[in-house]
């Protein structure tokens, strides 16, 4: 077979994941500008309305898992058509959500169809691409990834700005249904089916672990961490994920396949990849907090502010994988996260006075920063792996990023919260402000929420420091190359 064959033949499948990708990354950033105004409208706090992303995280963090026995089950076209089907689903029920509960439920049901998706894009472009090729195809795969974010928030700020909030799952439905329909077609079945037995109880175990941990991170921003309902979340979750692992490590066919940990520079980079994700979303989340409940920016503002930065990110990814294939992970991941933690700590400096133009020139930083760390690091795990634990492997590294994505924003938004709390009531038992005295406490409040983001960006800041520590010891390993690319497409009818 020739290369331009095989080329021709890659084209379709890989433009089909790409929209699908780009539309369901899309609909998780468009609505972080869209928070403060649906927070206003629906009469809502920020613990309650973050479970819009934290929910979508945790159905993703728990649907991934089972993506590996999906694979194998099911035919890769067969797996997609239902993935965006339900992607598709959700994003109606969200458009025509009469409460926040329907937006929630919408949420969920996207995220069902996204945490399908995800991992079969990367268990597919690690089929179809030979060994040297792959940082080439992850740089092109994360370009789509950060394509969404580019245009999302800039999007989500003007339709904010002019229209109902509910617009914006209108936006994405023809862009589903152009994945959905494109990808009927276009798809074809590279991966190999087997009839594998679904394990139910750890699947149960999974969902209550990952799903009381973070049911107690979110709530302890309400009722505090000493409060009856959070530790006996956190306790349960906690036994449930001890449970899980000890019953993954015994059963047969596991629905996580622990084994993968057995490889040392899968495990480094997927615990690298896990503090990143959590450090990255306390900027996704908290900034357009601050920039429009603290400091009265436009919804359209807000998302301009984040655009450049998206847009470098974008540039640099294809970029990034070129270099990842000639130099390795090592020193792109030690460059990006010394910027990443400049950036940070520059943010747990805001004040009531920051100038717009500071806050773009250290959020584009940040994102050039973060351009270097998630595809190169995530690659070089993957890379080690043999091939029959590919499916597996990609499993792993995205149910532990989902999980420290839902669990890093729940964390740090409650870090916000609680801090800004105590601030005001340091303030009140100062006698520098009366409780009764609404201007004063309005002005208290302000100060506090500065204090509580800065708060929360100081744990971000260490969190990065830990993993530049740790990024000084990828090393470059060989990597397990199987011949299956080619012999898989040729079986395809053309």
């Amino acid at each position: 077979m020739s290369n331009t064959t095989t080329t021709l033949k890659r084209g379709p499948i890989v433009a089909s994941l790409l929209v699908a990708a780009f539309v369901a990354i899309l609909a998780q950033t468009l609505l972080n500008i869209a928070l403060p105004k649906m927070m206003e409208d629906l009469n809502i706090g920020a613990n309650t309305i973050q479970w819009l992303s934290t929910g979508y995280l945790l159905v993703n963090g728990v649907l991934i898992p089972v993506s590996a026995y999906l694979i194998s089950r099911f035919t890769t076209r067969k797996l997609f058509v239902v993935a965006v089907s339900l992607f598709t689903a959700g994003t109606i029920l969200g458009a025509i959500a009469p409460s926040f509960e329907v937006v929630l439920i919408g949420r969920l049901v996207q995220a069902a169809g996204a945490g399908i998706l995800m991992p079969l894009m990367s268990v597919i472009f690690l089929t179809i691409f030979p060994i040297e090729e792959r940082g080439k195809a992850m740089g092109m795969m994360g370009l789509a990834m950060i394509f969404a974010p580019a245009v999302g928030p800039t999007l989500s700020g003007y339709i904010v700005e002019h229209y109902d909030w509910r617009v914006l799952f209108y936006i994405l439905l023809p862009i589903s249904f152009f994945a959905l329909i494109y990808g009927a077609i276009a798809m074809k079945n590279v991966t190999k089916t087997t009839n594998p037995k679904l394990d139910m109880f750890g699947i149960i175990l999974s969902t209550v672990g990952f799903g009381g941990i973070l049911y107690g991170f979110s709530d302890a921003g309400n009722d505090g961490w000493d409060s009856a309902r959070v530790v006996t979340s956190l306790v349960v979750g906690a036994i449930s994920l001890v449970l899980f692992f000890i019953r993954e490590i015994k059963v047969e066919k596991p629905i996580l396949e622990f084994r993968v940990f057995k490889y040392g520079m899968f495990s480094l980079t997927t615990v690298i990849n896990v503090i990143i994700t959590m450090s990255m979303y306390s900027g996704m989340i908290l900034l357009p907090i601050y920039l429009q409940s603290i400091r009265g920016f436009t919804p359209i503002e807000a998302g301009l502010l984040l655009l450049p930065g998206a847009i470098l990110m974008g540039i640099m990814s294809p970029i990034t994988g070129i270099i990842f294939d000639k130099i390795g992970a090592r020193w792109l991941a030690v460059t990006g996260l010394i910027v990443t933690l400049v950036t940070t700590y520059e943010f747990s400096q805001l004040t009531a006075d920051t100038t717009y133009s500071h806050l773009i020139w250290m959020y584009t930083l940040r994102m050039f920063g973060m351009s270097m760390l998630m595809m190169p690091i995530q690659t070089a795990g993957m890379n080690q792996l043999p091939q029959t634990l590919n499916a597996h492997g990609s499993a792993m590294q995205q149910t532990l990023r989902n999980v420290a994505g839902a669990l890093g924003t729940a964390f740090l938004v409650t870090v916000m919260t609680n801090a800004a709390a105590d601030k005001v009531k340091d303030l009140v038992i100062a006698g520098k402000i009366a409780a009764t005295d609404k201007v004063g406490m309005g002005a208290a409040k302000i100060e506090g929420t500065i204090f509580g983001i800065n708060h929360a960006f100081v744990y971000a800041t260490w969190m990065t420091v830990a993993a530049l520590a740790l990024a000084f010891f990828i090393k470059r390993v060989k990597p397990h190359s199987e011949k299956v690319a080619d012999v898989k497409l040729e079986k395809q009818p053309s």
